[in-house]
């Protein structure tokens, strides 16, 4: 039944992208009409054109197979499927022409399918895929929340990861998975709520007796010998496997071979922000934070209003945090907390409902409004718009002793926002797998990378439950 669901959900999508491709290319065929610039020669009806139009789908939608576009993921980055199908469209629009131009190259010197024509029907090809992609997945989404074509997975672990990877499925529904249990060698009967079925040994039982879809394998720490065995175990039963990953292949995932006078080196551990990349990134920051400072500044002159109404202080907050190569920086806040709050509990964390924000203060950390101010220290150089974020010193000092590589974050500028925190890792989370996450991006940064990181803080301002 779940693969005949999969099934139709995929066709629906592939003729969904037919029809918008189609739709598009109908379109532009208009505009060429409408716009008349260059002024249009020899244009024909509509029906010389449906078989450019046949030859223009057949190779979009091919084009998005081979992208798979249609390997449906649950919970997939909106962002990444676009960055997919601006690329596919691309592709698929030089195909198509080139495709055209063999099968109708006596035909094109009867009409007009100018290179106007062509720039219309790619950019609506890319909005239109976009749209109907996006109420499909709304749907798709919508039915899955609701049990059509979920998923029984079966989540290998109870500590800590086990925990964050059960309470992200746990509060999504839309995902479409529904959590029948943990597998655990473990003397405890329940995590999260859900029953320990069993113990590594018995995986494969286990699989078949809960017709499970899905094992998620969630022991970073374990060697990769037992992370073997416990593939080789469920790989006797015909289920989906996923494994959260380590520390070292998170580090390693950009790894390239060198040579020393022939000799093969491997380098695992490399800097991507480097060079012109460092000018390119700093143009960017200070593009951006001048623009926002500009815009918001009415709405920065209201909230420094609201504060000095709701209680006595300052407008600003000023904390000693520590950025690139470890130095230290003022950096800016709108006070959200009463003055004095760690007067008598000295340096802590926030945390939910905390008592010690004023009225104010709570609703502007709830929209994470408090870190406005912060666009002057990226203005000033002190620091990025996206990056790992800046801790307090006696923090630093306490995590370097325990977590590894945790000083590796300070390489690159603090962020106002980074890869941890667009994934849900801000707040009281867990500091590892904020550090792993950081370092992701340190050994990974693209320009794009930045890009889609904001785009997902936006998008995440109104609904990120570690926000406070």
């Amino acid at each position: 039944m779940k693969r005949r669901v999969t099934l139709l959900f995929t066709a629906s999508l592939v003729l969904l992208d037919a029809l918008m491709v189609g739709l598009a290319f109908y379109l532009a065929y208009q505009l060429r009409l409408l716009i008349r610039f260059p002024p249009p020669v020899n244009v024909q009806p509509f029906s010389s054109y449906r078989g450019m139009m046949v030859i223009q789908i057949l190779t979009m939608v091919t084009v998005f197979f081979f992208y798979r576009l249609y390997h449906l993921k649950r919970g997939q980055s909106r962002i990444d499927e676009f960055t997919s199908i601006v690329a596919a469209v691309s592709v698929g629009t030089v195909m198509a022409i080139a495709f055209t131009s063999f099968a109708f190259k006596n035909s094109l010197l009867e009409v007009d399918y100018s290179r106007a024509m062509i720039i219309y029907a790619w950019a609506l090809t890319v909005a239109f895929v976009t749209t109907g992609r996006s109420l499909h997945h709304r749907l798709v989404t919508a039915l899955r929340a609701r049990g059509v074509g979920e998923a029984r997975v079966l989540i290998v672990g109870v500590g800590e990861i086990g925990g964050i990877v059960g309470r992200r499925i746990l509060r999504s529904p839309n995902l479409g998975y529904q959590v029948v249990g943990f597998v655990d060698d473990t003397d405890r009967e329940r995590f999260l709520g859900l029953p320990i079925l069993g113990q590594t040994e018995d995986l494969a039982d286990i699989i078949d007796a809960h017709q499970v879809d899905e094992v998620i394998i969630a022991l970073p720490e374990a060697s990769h010998e037992k992370i073997l065995a416990l593939i080789s175990r469920c790989s006797r039963e015909k289920v989906s496997i996923k494994v959260f990953p380590d520390v070292f292949q998170i580090m390693a995932s950009g790894i390239s071979v060198d040579d020393l006078d022939g000799l093969p080196l491997l380098t695992v551990r490399d800097i991507a922000l480097r060079g012109w990349k460092l000018t390119l990134k700093r143009a960017v920051d200070l593009i951006i934070s001048a623009l926002v400072l500009i815009i918001t500044s009415p709405l920065m002159l209201l909230i420094a209003l609201l504060i000095k109404l709701d209680s006595p202080g300052p407008v600003f907050y000023v904390q000693e945090r520590m950025g690139l190569d470890e130095k230290l920086f003022p950096m800016l806040k709108f006070r959200s907390m009463k003055v004095g709050a760690e007067d008598e509990t000295g340096p802590v964390w926030a945390k939910k409902n905390d008592p010690r924000c004023t009225r104010v203060g709570a609703f502007l950390r709830r929209f994470s409004l408090d870190e406005l101010p912060q666009f002057i220290n990226v203005l000033l150089g002190e620091m990025s718009i996206v990056g790992p974020r800046p801790e307090r010193p006696v923090f630093v000092e306490r995590f370097k002793k325990s977590i590894p590589r945790y000083m590796d974050r300070h390489r690159e500028k603090a962020g106002i926002t980074g890869w941890a925190q667009v994934n849900g890792l801000r707040g009281d989370t867990s500091i590892v797998e904020r550090t792993k996450y950081d370092l992701y991006y340190i050994e990974n940064w693209s320009l794009w990378f930045d890009f889609k990181i904001m785009l997902k803080t936006l998008v995440s301002l109104f609904r990120d439950q570690n926000a406070y």
